[in-house]
């Protein structure tokens, strides 16, 4: 029996994805990548030995990480499908124990991320970042952060069918309190747009993004998630509760977490240094 992906197959596939509640995000990023795969493949049989050729074509342009989600869609796609005959093995990394230094915020570059919002007029986003930045939430459970929410000193939060409790800082509930009453913001989300809807990442995106310059931050770092593992080096540094912290972030495997907690590259590099094993 030859193997064609049809349009209806990946539509099929797709409804599938949505009935077993995954993330809106990971569909759109499977649907991209089974669309990519067509093109490549040019409507030709799929067969082990092409997935296995698309396996090299993607090492050779893109990063191990990027190869892997590519390779995950494929081999969710082809379980549905019951090509299991088809389906290659991901691209195997060794841990890297440290974070690049390129890619990591650090708490000076937070705070001159927050005065040049401050610096701009717009505390919306400074109130936002310090949100964020305070909790450790993902930037789609901003919404969340509810007036009602603030005003209790705690946030509900349900993500991908998890429910866990998130407890905010006292000085963080009295700034956003003021921030509703001087914006008229009597209930609901806390962080909305001109038309009071929900803010979502998009615009956080480029409102971030906005800041780079005037910060002197290197726009690579500058993205809602790494506020989030700023808020964990940060835990971790001072608890070294790792069970704690998985909590916190709503992770369901502490090996997960343990990816958040990661020294930059200078700091791993120090503490070799300490061991003075050089002459």
């Amino acid at each position: 029996m030859e193997h064609i992906i049809e349009e209806a197959a990946v539509a099929a596939f797709t409804q599938e994805l949505f009935e077993r509640e995954r993330a809106k995000e990971t569909i759109d990023r499977y649907q991209h990548q089974l669309h990519t795969f067509i093109y490549w493949a040019a409507g030709k049989t799929v067969t082990k030995e092409m997935t296995v050729r698309y396996k090299q074509w993607l090492i050779e342009r893109y990063s191990p990480a990027s190869v892997n989600v590519a390779l995950a869609a494929l081999n969710n796609f082809f379980k549905f499908m019951g090509w299991q005959e088809c389906q290659v093995r991901p691209v195997r990394v060794q841990r890297r124990h440290y974070a690049e230094p390129c890619r990591e915020l650090t708490r000076p570059e937070y705070y001159r991320l927050l005065n040049a919002a401050r610096q701009k007029g717009d505390l919306r986003l400074f109130y936002l970042l310090e949100t964020i930045c305070s909790t450790g939430i993902r930037v789609s459970e901003l919404c969340f952060i509810t007036v009602k929410a603030v005003r209790r000193g705690r946030a509900d939060i349900c993500n991908k069918g998890k429910f866990r409790t998130i407890l905010l800082p006292r000085r963080l509930c009295e700034k956003l309190l003021h921030y509703c009453r001087e914006r008229g913001i009597a209930h609901g989300s806390v962080f909305v747009t001109r038309s009071g809807k929900p803010l979502n990442r998009s615009n956080i995106w480029a409102m971030m993004k906005a800041l780079c310059r005037k910060a002197q931050v290197s726009a690579r770092k500058v993205f809602p998630h790494n506020l989030r593992h700023l808020f964990a080096r940060c835990f971790y540094q001072c608890q070294q509760d790792l069970e704690h912290l998985a909590s916190l972030l709503g992770h369901s495997s502490i090996n997960t977490t343990r990816i958040y907690t990661k020294t930059s590259g200078e700091e791993h590099l120090r503490q070799i240094e300490k061991l003075r094993l050089i002459l």
